[in-house]
């Protein structure tokens, strides 16, 4: 399994980085022969552009979605054109995996009617357990974010990838990390400050859960621009003695076999 770093800019898109996207990638078969597939792990402001450098936008097999906050989802409706209007004809449709009210919020973001929306482009899914994609297998966890959110824990190729999405401390975070080969976890905050409840993490919170899940490898994204990295990725050392770093757009990891 092989992890892009889309974006990684949280809150809005930043001067160096488009807001949260990920591109995960395998090689399956499914009965036709193997070939790659490709997933994206939400589609924030900014991010579908950037995505065209490292996969065709026309060759991904599903979106998840987190939650409905734009910094996680608002380019799919540049995606929505895309696929409806490319060139070579309308595409057909692929899974968005997302919250319950996903079909209707991206409607409305792009004021289409809400039937059909983008279902002529998309076929939506609410989170209601763990479903399989090609290689990949998806358990959603509710996190704590204002709005229904959920963090991803992902599997392929013998390999754990665990995605925070948006999320204060929480006990879902430690089901979602626990043994994970690399744990991505927002760190939005920085300790000290008169931080809200059930929003974000510090850097210091990322690494407390990296340690209690025993997650192997730490990287920090969604940092706003704000807010200076390199104090997140300092807090997070004095929490969690595994290897820690922060995301880059471009930074791809491989993971498993």
């Amino acid at each position: 399994m092989r992890l892009t770093v889309v974006g990684c800019s949280g809150s809005y898109p930043g001067p160096t980085s488009p807001a949260s996207c990920y591109l995960l990638e395998a090689v399956h078969d499914d009965g036709t022969g193997p070939r790659t597939w490709r997933v994206l792990v939400d589609l924030g402001n900014g991010a579908l552009g950037p995505l065209h450098t490292y996969a065709d936008p026309l060759a991904i097999d599903a979106v998840l979605l987190s939650h409905l906050h734009a910094d996680h989802c608002l380019d799919l409706c540049g995606y929505h054109v895309l696929r409806r209007y490319h060139p070579e004809g309308a595409q057909d449709r692929i899974p968005v995996h997302g919250p319950e009210g996903t079909a209707d919020r991206m409607a409305r973001a792009y004021d289409l009617p809400l039937d059909p929306g983008m279902t002529e482009e998309f076929d939506f899914h609410v989170w209601d357990g763990p479903v399989r994609i090609g290689p990949f297998a998806v358990d959603p966890v509710p996190v704590a974010h204002p709005v229904p959110a959920f963090g991803l824990r992902i599997e392929a190729d013998g390999a754990v990838l665990a995605y925070s999405g948006d999320t204060g401390p929480c006990d879902g975070l430690d089901r979602l990390a626990a043994d994970a080969d690399l744990f991505l976890a927002e760190a939005s905050f920085e300790e000290g400050r008169d931080n809200p409840e059930n929003l974000h993490l510090t850097g210091a919170d990322c690494g407390r859960a990296a340690t209690r899940a025993g997650a192997h490898r730490l990287v920090l994204t969604h940092v706003p621009p704000w807010h200076d990295p390199a104090v997140v990725l300092a807090e997070a050392t004095t929490t969690y003695d595994g290897p820690v770093e922060l995301a880059r757009p471009g930074a791809v990891y491989q993971l498993g076999s």
